[in-house]
């Protein structure tokens, strides 16, 4: 479908499939596959590729992968319908059939050229794409392979047993996206329809808009693949899933759009004001620019502004005609006749330019315009010089005083001349012309029937190539267009309708001669050779292809002697069958055999249900309407709305980004109004700090608001766990902004209104600026009583938002409900769960029978710690295997050039047809290496890279400079010579009468594009990576640690805060939000369900930055190849990009088992003998302190060594160090005095514990301490200053480097004459105290409420 509207650069929501970040993807009920989009992208990626071959193996297993990718982008949570094209109505069959010549013909013109060319081409057979037609032996085995992948994921995967999985084959007629709608339909119509059924459809065809706008259905969204326009169509397309980019767009949006563009119909048609049936108006607009069943009206086209234009007359128009077009899918032929009239004045204005040209060519030629040819050479011909005549030619017309008589007597020649040279009619009579309005209104009226109530003709077709004029198109209010219903074609016979004899193969024996044999009574049908018409279009792949519509019954007739000598298998292809749902059902069991069990194995256990469906059931009746449910005030997260802030709307050219390019037309623009009320920074505080709400309009994400600023002050509210004492209000830290911070939140202001601009949106001034940490999802949090709940996790990155853009109170659909309650619901026997504590950090178990501590709020694992790798030495020893790079002057000098040459040739070189003087169109080649992207800042790995004052180039870099240099050195010449251009012609670099400059750019591009350089990927520049041959090294380091086979079982019983069990509710959320990643680091996959096996571990070779934490990468090297990995600088099958709430990062629990001081203390425990076990006894034991997230799970030897107690000294300070106490004002002068020492080695008791961490804390706090606190510590040491002084080290020394990352903040907040002192430790606890009459005071009790928080709560 051609009729995307202008107004599409709002409704696509970027994601990142392979990195996504679920809060962005709403919730969906159901999720609709076409797929025939899917077999298309993993058969034939690139028909640029004449050597591509791949085998069927091969497609099978990529579209089961790309299917299930799909499927966890989505996560349906009722149906999952997939949908392969079955025969198709013989309306798409004529399109259908000029695809396919098309394709065959352009496959045999690539083949001869590269065959030409002297290229060697596989012996094997490419793939025929037109294989991909209902009946072939490829799409039997196909349909077979589907179904054995249904049954495979319903049986073995979790996340697909809750759904219901449709299958409709291409043995079912219909096109699939039709018959998705067929289902919808039906599911609408039922009374119990639930109208806040949350629908996605995956499709690559544009009418899919469409398709589901006819639904009316308010949460309604597109999947596809990122549309690049511009690109190279010699670019490699991207197949994995993992790698692509792939779009939403929302339709709920674009609704709220459509009602902005015909809004000022409101105040001026006299019946009710109904949004649904100005969709249904803008639908039947769609198919007048053209589709898949008719052709565009001539001079109709999208690029040339054709939509504006509609929308305009119907604006027009619709007052006068007392109600709409499309009633429902029913065309109301007199409104639509009083539609195309008033349209029709543009085939008047359209003429009226050409008319101006036609008198410049009679002029020319001393003809009037008469005859064919002339008409054709005047309407085609785009001379530059013609349109610069135009304005002069228009006056000598006036001169000539040519009236309107004149005037029609043209239009109506040159419309003659139209139909018969593009219809081949040799009259054009009034009857003829009847027709064409006939034909053409019978279209649009089954199209209409088609979208809305599902097929109404079999057999109906257009039958012409072309359209008729919109002025011709009348008198067809009193029409009667009845259809007769039929039946499909056959397959076989829908076969022979659409293949050029070139795919002949692909039938089966006994028909194929009827394509190639002289004597066929349809051998006329296949032509070898075939012309196209652009007809007014800019692509080929729009050219009309002027090829005979074939004849129904000829075809059959001609069939029907041969149809006998059918094989069995054969027959069994030529047939129509049902549909099927299938559903997981635990009490079946069964043995599914696979239909290529050398690929796929025997499903042992199938748990599948399978119910067929019939072909009518989901048929609705004609005068079914559809009717839409408000959208109420419930906001459904996800789904993007115009709704909740006050703004106006107009149009307006501006450069809004469409596409990956600013738009150049009329786009919608939306103004945020200013707010009645007086935005202060301390109202906006009050209202929002600490709260919840939503940002980021109109894609509205809920986030956490921890500050707000006016440029001049910043309140901040602490975000972390709160210790209230007392009626003291909440936290809130001012802070007055320096000069230097309020230029950057100008800037920053500025930023956020052209990043809103981007997408147009006009937010006016921005008064406050809201900072807000965004949910990233939801976690299970385990509660004092041990129960467990679902708490909202947000980001630790925080991001700015303009005030009036967020939305507060608003009542959103959570759907969120807790699956668990209560530990052992959580936690059964047998979950597979990961440690985020240490010891065993990251090592990832299965829970154990816990019955016994479980009330403990204890839960028993196994674990399994396999060996690591040590890549410690080559860490230490990369700078040996990394690419060397060297600034451009360096490659210049050895080879003897200039720094311009190897800047500009690394990049891009374009040179053009003929000469300067004289080019010769606007092609132009690029001959350049293209290794740096500037614009795009991407760079290619081995070759270039990009600092902040250059570019580096690599040695490889240097030698394929020298080659090019060497090859074609008079091009390098004459680039040095004209420096100061940008653009170079051939005739001027080859100027010679022998030389030929389009052979020579052709050679470089050959040379080029066979050279290994071409076939490099790009990478960002801000892409930390680990070069090609330190990941070899790894790989080799991870070769050697796999042949020891060392890896040990171990059994602990843990507490559950430090178990990370992965579930589908929890993704997004990170498993450590302190984790830091750098290159080199290990990290194990915690994600469920995905195409990286869960609890595989790997290293990280790549870091690709983000704006949003959530959006961040890492590259990362698994140990094992598996199914779906990718080639990242790799062995085939390992690598992988995977975001932070995917990961547990090994090395960071190393980091921190062996940097930092803890509070608690933990002994490794004794590792079993064997790798593996069988009873308790075989599994080593564990001995924990007190403070221990452990707990032993046997007994002892009193006199083991591995018993270790702390000093009871040590126990204090190791508690302080913990508190890392520091303070933002000036550092402590004074250290603590010596602290009392128990001599007899034991712990302290509670009094004297409290009293020592008070005093420490007080002196920390700077506190006065009085003659008690001198007393306390022993005056004869503190008399002497030299014992002082020895006791001041002694008690640095004591407390370590803990005492250097003193961080807390202390801050006093005055109430009148009252004032609280409140602490914020670096555990994230925030402790404040009781109102109290004095400073001292005030610090005083805070230091005691903190040492009692932190003494109190031994457990963790």
């Amino acid at each position: 479908m051609e009729c995307i509207t202008y107004c599409c650069r709002m409704f696509l929501h970027r994601v990142e499939q392979q990195f996504l970040c679920l809060q962005k993807i709403p919730e969906f009920d159901n999720l609709y596959l076409d797929m025939n989009g899917i077999i298309h992208q993993c058969s034939h990626p690139n028909d640029e590729d004449v050597h591509f071959r791949i085998s069927e193996e091969k497609i099978f297993a990529d579209i089961f992968h790309y299917l299930e990718v799909l499927f966890r982008i989505i996560k349906p949570r009722k149906v999952f319908f997939m949908a392969v094209d079955g025969v198709a109505p013989r309306a798409k069959m004529n399109q259908q059939r000029g695809r396919r010549f098309r394709s065959a013909k352009e496959a045999e013109e690539k083949i001869k050229k590269a065959l030409e060319k002297g290229e060697v081409l596989p012996t094997e057979a490419r793939f025929d794409s037109n294989c991909i037609t209902p009946g072939t032996d490829f799409m039997a085995k196909l349909q077979e392979q589907l179904k054995y992948f249904v049954h495979n994921k319903l049986s073995t995967d979790k996340s697909w047993q809750g759904v219901n999985v449709y299958l409709s084959g291409h043995e079912t007629p219909g096109e699939g996206e039709h018959k998705i709608m067929e289902f919808i339909r039906s599911e609408t119509a039922k009374p119990g329809h639930n109208p806040s059924t949350r629908h996605c459809l995956y499709g690559l065809d544009a009418d899919l808009i469409m398709l589901g706008l006819t639904s009316h259905e308010p949460h309604f969204s597109l999947l596809r693949e990122e549309v690049r326009f511009g690109g190279k169509k010699s670019q490699k397309r991207i197949t994995a899933p993992e790698e692509t980019t792939f779009h939403l767009l929302h339709l709920s949006l674009m609704r709220e759009y459509i009602d902005y563009e015909f809004s000022e119909l409101r105040n001026k048609i006299s019946f009710e004001y109904n949004l649904e049936r100005i969709i249904d108006d803008w639908v039947l607009m769609g198919f007048l620019v053209g589709n898949d069943f008719i052709p565009h009206l001539p001079h109709l086209h999208i690029n040339h502004d054709a939509l504006p234009l509609l929308y305009r007359t119907y604006i027009s128009v619709l007052p006068s005609l007392g109600g709409y077009l499309n009633e429902n899918g029913h065309l109301n032929l007199a409104h639509f006749e009083k539609y195309l009239e008033k349209l029709s004045d543009f085939d008047r204005e359209h003429f009226s330019e050409v008319f101006v040209d036609l008198k410049w060519f009679e002029s020319k030629v001393g003809n009037k315009y008469l005859n064919e040819a002339a008409g054709l050479a005047a309407e085609e011909a785009g001379v530059k010089d013609m349109k610069k005549s135009k304005v002069n030619m228009s006056k000598g017309t006036e001169e000539d005083g040519e009236d309107d008589d004149m005037f029609e007597t043209e239009f109506r020649q040159y419309k003659r001349t139209y139909y018969m040279t593009k219809m081949g009619v040799e009259v054009v009579s009034d009857e003829f012309l009847a027709n064409q309005a006939k034909c053409y209104v019978e279209g649009i009226q089954w199209i209409l029937h088609y979208y809305y109530h599902g097929v109404q003709s079999w057999s109906w077709y257009y039958p012409y190539h072309y359209a008729p004029f919109l002025s011709d198109v009348r008198n067809i209010s009193s029409l009667t267009l009845a259809f007769d219903l039929g039946k499909p074609f056959m397959p076989f016979q829908q076969l022979l309708g659409v293949l050029p004899s070139a795919s002949k193969d692909l039938l089966p024996q006994c028909y194929q001669h009827l394509m190639t044999s002289p004597g066929s009574p349809i051998v006329e049908y296949y032509p070898q050779d075939f012309k196209t018409d652009l007809n007014g279009k800019q692509q080929e792949w729009e050219a009309v292809v002027l090829i005979p519509f074939i004849d129904e019954k000829c075809l059959l007739a001609a069939m029907e002697p041969y149809t006998l000598k059918l094989t069995p298998p054969e027959k069994a292809r030529n047939r129509h069958t049902e549909c099927a749902v299938y559903c997981f059902d635990k009490e079946l069991d069964d043995v599914y055999n696979s239909p290529l069990p050398q690929l796929f194995p025997n499903i042992v256990h199938c748990h599948v249900r399978q119910t067929p469906i019939p072909m009518d059931a989901w048929r609705v009746s004609l005068d079914h309407v559809v009717h839409r449910a408000d959208r109420g005030a419930l906001y459904f997260c996800g789904f993007p709305t115009l709704q909740h802030i006050r703004h106006k709307f107009y149009k307006k050219k501006t450069g809004v980004m469409v596409f990956q390019q600013s738009s150049r037309g009329e786009n919608m623009l939306l103004e945020i109004l200013a707010s009645q009320e007086l935005e202060q920074v301390s109202n906006v505080a009050a209202l929002v700090l600490g709260k919840s709400l939503f940002v980021n309009w109109p894609h509205l994400m809920e986030a956490r608001v921890v500050a707000v600023s006016d440029g001049e002050i910043k309140l901040v509210y602490e975000p972390s766990q709160v210790l209230y004492l007392g009626d003291t209000p909440p936290p809130t830290e001012v802070t007055h902004l320096t000069d230097k911070e309020q230029k950057e939140w100008v800037k920053e202001v500025q930023g956020l209104s052209e990043q809103y601009a981007r997408k147009g949106i006009v937010i006016n001034e921005t008064d406050v600026v809201v900072y807000a940490q965004l949910l990233t999802g939801r976690k299970y949090v385990i509660g004092q009583s041990g129960k467990v709940h679902l708490e909202k996790q947000f980001a630790k990155q925080v991001l700015p938002f303009p005030y009036q853009t967020i939305v507060k109170d608003i009542k959103a659909f959570d759907s969120s409900l807790a699956r668990f309650k209560t530990l052992e619901e959580l936690f059964p026997p047998g979950t597979v769960v990961f440690m985020v504590g240490n010891p065993y950090y990251s090592a990832m178990g299965d829970v154990q029978d816990s019955s016994d501590v479980i009330n403990e709020g204890r839960v028993r694992v196994v674990f399994s710690v396999p060996c690591e790798p040590q890549l410690d030495a080559l860490i230490q020893n990369q700078h040996k295997y990394s690419v060397k790079y060297s600034p451009g002057y360096v490659l210049a000098s050895r080879l003897g050039i200039t720094s311009y040459l190897v800047s500009r040739f690394s990049g891009s070189i374009f040179i053009g047809r003929g000469s300067k003087k004289n080019p010769h169109g606007e092609q132009k080649a690029n001959a350049g290496l293209n290794l740096k992207f500037n614009k795009k800042n991407e760079e290619v790995p081995g070759y270039t890279k990009r600092t902040e004052k250059e570019w580096l180039y690599s040695a490889a870099v240097e030698e394929l400079l020298a080659e090019y240099l060497e090859r074609f050195s008079e091009l390098f010449d004459f680039v040095a010579r004209n420096s100061h251009d940008d653009f170079f012609y051939e005739d001027d670099i080859w100027p010679g009468e022998d030389e030929n400059g389009a052979e020579k750019v052709q050679e470089i591009q050959g040379w080029l594009k066979n050279h290994p350089v071409s076939s490099c990927s790009r990478a960002s520049c801000d892409l930390q990576i680990l070069d090609t041959g330190i990941v070899e090294k790894i790989e080799e380091e991870l070769e050697k640690t796999k042949a020891k086979k060392m890896n040990k079982k171990v059994r602990v019983t843990v507490k559950p805060h430090l178990l990370f069990r992965p579930l589908e509710q929890q993704h997004g959320v990170v498993p450590d939000p302190d984790a830091e990643y750098h290159l080199f680091d290990r990290v194990v996959n915690v994600r469920e369900s995905f195409s990286v096996p869960l609890g595989l571990r790997g290293t990280i070779i790549g870091i690709k930055g983000a704006e949003r934490e959530a959006e961040v990468l890492y590259e990362v090297l698994f140990d094992e190849e598996f199914a779906g990995g990718l080639t990242v600088r790799c062995s085939p099958g390992r690598g992988y990009r995977l975001p932070p709430s995917a990961l547990i990062n090994l090395s960071h629990g190393s980091r921190k088992e062996h940097g930092a001081h803890k509070l608690t203390a933990i002994v490794k425990p004794q590792p079993s003998s064997s790798s593996h076990f069988t009873h308790k006894s075989q599994l080593g034991g564990l001995n924990h302190s007190p403070c221990s997230p452990f707990i032993p799970t046997q007994v002892m030897d009193t006199h083991s060594s591995l018993i270790t107690r702390p000093p009871a000294s040590s126990e204090f300070e190791e508690l302080i160090a913990n508190l890392k106490i520091s303070k933002d004002s000036e550092h402590v002068q004074n250290h603590p005095p010596t602290e009392p020492k128990n001599q007899s080695g034991e712990p302290l008791s509670p009094q004297s514990f409290a009293m020592k961490g008070t005093l420490v804390l007080k002196e920390m706090l700077k506190i006065d301490s009085g003659p008690s606190a001198a007393d306390c510590t022993g005056g004869q040491d503190s008399a002497n200053p030299s014992v002082q002084q020895q006791s001041k080290r002694r008690s640095s020394k004591k407390l370590g480097t803990a005492m250097c990352q003193i961080r807390t903040r202390i801050s006093l907040v005055r109430f009148q004459s009252l004032t609280v002192c409140q602490v914020k430790l670096s555990n994230g606890l925030l402790v404040h105290g009781p109102q109290c009459q004095s400073e001292t005071e005030a610090k005083e009790k805070t230091a005691l409420f903190a040492l009692q928080r932190l003494v109190t709560p031994v457990q963790i």
